[in-house]
């Protein structure tokens, strides 16, 4: 039996979500309607795909090996309707990235402004999260990460480096400064991830310096910022948000200075979706241009 791309689009949308309700919200369904088309789909091949518990759907041989078979159709469909633009050509379509925080307030908006003044039938959605992106469950076309992956079947390329500072608002240094010295940080309240969420060891940047208790927490790297900016203490902060942020400053530059760097992933199946490839690299320019840019005013 020949299966359609309807029904592998909807038994890929089960399979990455393990649950009715997941492709349904993907998908835009009622779930009942995701769930009689899987069992339509599972009469016809004559094999069941999926085995149904409290916790989800798990896939059983058969599903298993009708997932490598919707993925390769899913790839060949994507670089089908990708319009394969030649060079020149305006890009279109919705193109979706996945991001942390920090560079998804502070650069990727000006970022993608340019990008889309220069392809205005192109539709940029950035997704904003503090975590890593599962590229093949198809959150988004490509991510930014603070870290290379090793393992998965992906294409990483290194962006750019970028320098984070311990810093503090002006008004909380005037009361409780001045800040010369590790040794002036005793005392001081700091700001910082929620160790426990922290979902990448490159974010640990109090554990660099030594400090373990962190009083003013968040997962998000401009709540911190503006916690700083709000005489919340003092904390790590990236030096490109600090042109966005007035009345905060760097300080012990000599003694405390981190780099980290931005990574580009992509899924391997994409390398030849030449779309997806002129957006990446438009994306990639524009990010080391606006970190070169804001870091020189911090």
């Amino acid at each position: 039996m020949q299966t359609n791309w309807d029904d592998l689009r909807l038994f890929l949308a089960v399979a990455r979500e393990e649950s009715l309700s997941g492709a349904g919200k993907r998908l835009r369904l009622d779930p009942a309607t995701v769930g009689r088309r899987m069992a339509r789909l599972e009469t016809a091949l004559q094999a069941a795909l999926f085995v149904k518990s409290p916790q989800g759907y798990t896939l059983t041989d058969a599903g298993v090996a009708l997932l490598a078979r919707s993925e390769a159709a899913e790839q060949a469909m994507r670089v089908a309707v990708a319009g394969l633009p030649a060079q020149g050509e305006q890009l279109r379509g919705q193109i979706r990235i996945g991001a942390p925080d920090g560079c998804a307030n502070y650069l990727l908006p000006q970022v993608c402004a340019a990008i889309s003044d220069d392809n205005p039938e192109l539709d940029i959605q950035i997704v904003a999260l503090p975590r890593v992106f599962n590229l093949s469950r198809r959150e988004a076309d490509m991510a930014i990460a603070v870290s290379a992956p090793g393992a998965g079947r992906l294409v990483v390329q290194k962006i750019t480096d970028y320098r984070l500072h311990l810093a503090a608002g002006e008004g909380y240094l005037a009361e409780y400064g001045p800040v010369e010295t590790l040794d002036d940080l005793q005392g001081l309240r700091l700001v910082g991830y929620i160790p426990d969420m922290i979902f990448d060891r490159e974010l640990d940047y109090l554990a660099d310096i030594g400090m373990a208790r962190v009083p003013l927490a968040s997962n998000s790297a401009s709540v911190q910022v503006n916690l700083i900016r709000q005489g919340g203490g003092i904390g790590v902060a990236h030096d490109f948000s600090l042109p966005a942020t007035p009345g905060v400053r760097r300080v012990l530059t000599d003694i405390v200075s981190l780099t980290r760097s931005f990574w580009l992933i992509r899924h391997a199946d994409d390398q030849r979706n030449a779309r997806l490839t002129r957006f990446a690299e438009s994306l990639s320019a524009g990010l080391r241009a606006e970190v070169a840019r804001l870091e020189a005013q911090a």
